[in-house]
């Protein structure tokens, strides 16, 4: 993919969510909300400050992410829809002990 964002924008992945239910009921594609779960695929370099200075991105690629349900505008590129979004709009980053746990 040929695709870098600017500045402090992210470009995320949906993660699909469960067809099921907890308790085994299977979910329709009407009733489904989109997922508020991602993966990064690619970051931009990062915000600039007063003084010119690049502020670190707090996320990279691959991470696994949890943002907003109305964060970010929806692209397509490559035949694949994705997500472009401020690194502000992202709640919080979904560490492996956070996933172990919610299982």
């Amino acid at each position: 993919m040929a695709f870098k964002p600017l500045h402090d924008r992210v470009l995320v992945r949906r993660v699909e969510s469960d067809e099921k239910t907890a308790g085994g009921l299977i979910i329709p594609d009407s009733a489904k909300e989109k997922p508020a779960e991602g993966v990064v695929v690619a970051c931009g370099a990062g915000a600039r400050d007063e003084d010119g200075d690049r502020i670190k991105m707090d996320v990279a690629e691959g991470d696994k992410i949890l943002f907003g349900k109305w964060s970010g505008t929806e692209v397509t590129i490559d035949g694949e829809e994705l997500l472009i979004m401020k690194e502000s709009d992202i709640l919080g980053i979904i560490t492996d002990g956070a996933a172990a746990k919610a299982a």
